[in-house]
């Protein structure tokens, strides 16, 4: 899943794609470069990112949306507003990403079941604003595997097919660098759910904390590639990254790995 954020002030590239046809352009590149879906979002959600109105953040990225599907290129809309999700599923976009799992905008779930569209439901404890502070947990695993099951049932709930749903475990939101490492270290818990798992692990501040000090976002890939094949390794359904070629490079050294075990 590679991705595209049409903004001014994402942590990694905010403003490089912000114009409809460089974000176009962008996502033509990462598809050719292994990308099997385009992740586009509108909002910021680093830590401490303000709010997007839902018409802005829709000026923003439907015509992105509407552009590559037209192309033929799967695409998912990263949205908490369930009136950008209706927008962006009636511009061609065939997945809901929501880092909110619906908590952000109670007409989500509804909206999700009206749209038929494919739903990610990440692990989400509060804004981008304040949720570092909500980062305690007991058993961060077992704790963010009974939310999103909470989560799972107001979705199923709603009218939303099961087999439409898609769990991420929300690394850096709300969670330390050893909560993140915990959830991938035992990404199989969250597997045992029964859902397909997205990791988004991408150029986050947990792998520069690894990295010597000063290290910008986008140094940050090698360390983003080893956790995506970990990941894979694991059985991760899909990888939300931002170099996508680095990324199928890593992807194509464990499939070779796993095909010599089996040889």
């Amino acid at each position: 899943m590679g991705i595209v954020n049409v903004t001014p002030d994402s942590f990694s590239d905010g403003g490089r794609w912000a114009e409809p046809s460089a974000a176009v352009a962008h996502a033509r590149q990462l598809v050719a470069s292994g990308a099997d879906i385009i992740d586009v979002g509108g909002e910021s959600t680093r830590p401490g990112a303000p709010r997007v109105d839902p018409g802005a953040e829709q000026e923003r990225v439907v015509p992105v949306v509407a552009a590559l599907a037209a192309a033929g290129i799967a695409v998912s809309v990263d949205t908490m507003n369930a009136s950008t999700a209706l927008a962006s599923a009636a511009a061609g976009a065939l997945i809901i990403n929501d880092v909110s799992g619906g908590l952000a905008d109670p007409a989500m779930a509804d909206a999700v079941a009206a749209s038929g569209l494919h739903y990610v439901a990440m692990h989400w404890r509060a804004h981008a604003d304040t949720m570092q502070q909500l980062a305690q947990y007991g058993d961060v695993v077992a704790e963010v595997c009974a939310e999103l099951t909470a989560r799972v049932d107001v979705m199923k709930a709603a009218g939303v097919a099961a087999d439409k749903l898609i769990l991420d475990p929300g690394l850096g939101f709300a969670k330390t660098a050893a909560h993140n490492w915990a959830l991938l270290g035992r990404l199989g818990e969250l597997r045992a759910l029964g859902y397909p798992v997205l990791v988004g692990a991408s150029r986050k501040r947990f792998l520069g904390e690894l990295l010597p000090d000063g290290t910008a976002p986008a140094e940050r890939d090698l360390a983003t590639a080893v956790v995506s094949a970990l990941s894979a390794q694991q059985g991760a359904w899909a990888l939300r990254v931002h170099d996508v070629a680095g990324t199928r490079v890593a992807l194509d050294v464990l499939a070779s790995w796993q095909g010599g075990a089996r040889a």
